[in-house]
């Protein structure tokens, strides 16, 4: 088997090979990785057997999108994304932590400005890039993985800001029907250019999750997330049947669960350890679900000693069992004050348990 197949079978439960790891470096640390390895990326460090992808969007809005904020913050680590989000950089120790503007943020947006506001245009080019980019995964003899997290929920609120789509779905003001359908048709549009193109994983996900608690009641999921969340999952199965559905959702989401399995979900990310009792998990859903993570970067990557870090990441292949159904990996980005010493002890135990597979210990 290549490492494509290992990891196919593995995320199919159909056995643990050689033990899949993934890891997701801030520039800052595939910045130290590079110093440190002579230039070595994470993919051939960790070795990884899967690459990720995603469609070059183009923007539909002119300009540089500042003229879609009245308030945009004059920082130089201000940009707008494809979809129109504003994001002023947050510090060099806390890499991903931005502040979002949101262009159709306020009571005074009409419906009509929810219709009409320009979303990404998807390049006709994009679909033979994306079919000639997993023929070169397959060659090289890696999975190919389509990222499209922020699917639906998250898309949303980034574009209308979170307290303003809360009281629209709350008080059922039309914007927020007519906001997620739009970014519904538009995820579908994406989700079947992955499938169409072959990929073998196509990677969903919308933090729904707290630290204790959910975003929103199960009920309100249910109402607006759940169904536009099902079809972008159906128009990926209409195209093919056999890709594996990822899901990322932060924090805990234990009432979720469920329901993710009812609608098609495989894997499950990144089952955060400060949030979630992952041996719990695995226990009630591992016959079903597969799950990627479980290594906390909250807690222990940045704070625990290398011994720690090591018996976490034998503890999770133990707890997956010979079945698989396990990619190892840091619940999220590994942030720049995580020490070299953690980052090199979460690779040695990977290897340990590939040795441990490979001599059937």
């Amino acid at each position: 088997m290549d490492k494509r197949e290992m990891l196919i079978r593995t995320l199919r439960r159909e056995g643990m090979f050689q033990v899949p790891c993934d890891m997701f470096l801030s520039p800052a640390k595939e910045e130290e990785l590079a110093n440190k390895t002579k230039g070595i990326s994470a993919e051939q460090y960790y070795d990884l057997y899967h690459r990720c992808a995603s469609v070059p969007l183009e923007k539909g809005y002119p300009g540089d999108g500042r003229q879609l904020f009245t308030d945009a913050p004059p920082s130089e680590k201000f940009s707008v994304d494809p979809y129109g989000v504003g994001m002023a950089g947050g510090s060099d120790s806390a890499y991903h932590m931005v502040h979002f503007c949101s262009p159709l943020q306020g009571e005074q947006i009409t419906e009509a400005q929810v219709t009409d506001f320009p979303l990404p245009l998807v390049p006709e080019y994009s679909i033979k890039q994306m079919e000639e980019w997993v023929l070169d995964a397959r060659r090289s003899g890696l999975a190919s993985a389509a990222v499209m997290v922020q699917t639906i929920w998250e898309r949303a609120w980034l574009l209308r800001g979170m307290n303003d789509l809360m009281m629209d779905m709350a008080s059922e003001d039309a914007r927020a029907e007519i906001l997620l359908d739009r970014i519904t048709v538009h995820a579908c549009r994406l989700a079947e250019i992955y499938s169409r193109a072959g990929f073998d994983i196509i990677m969903l996900g919308d933090d729904i999750g707290m630290q204790n608690t959910a975003m929103m009641s199960p009920v309100m999921w249910r109402r607006w997330v759940k169904p536009r969340l099902e079809q972008v999952i159906s128009s990926i199965r209409a195209c093919r049947a056999d890709v594996l559905i990822w899901y990322h959702s932060c924090g805990w989401i234990e009432p979720f669960i469920p329901d993710l399995i009812e609608i098609g979900i495989d894997i499950l990310n990144p089952v955060q350890p400060e949030c979630m009792d992952v041996e719990k998990i695995f226990k009630e859903y591992g016959d079903k679900l597969s799950f990627w993570g479980g290594v906390g970067t909250q807690r222990v990557m940045p704070q625990g000693t290398p011994k720690e870090i090591r018996s976490t990441v034998l503890s999770l292949i133990r707890t997956a069992g010979d079945q698989g159904g396990l990619v190892v990996a840091p619940s999220h980005m590994v942030e720049p004050d995580v020490p070299w010493e953690n980052i090199e002890a979460f690779r040695s135990a990977v290897l340990e348990a590939r040795e441990m597979c490979c001599t059937g210990r």
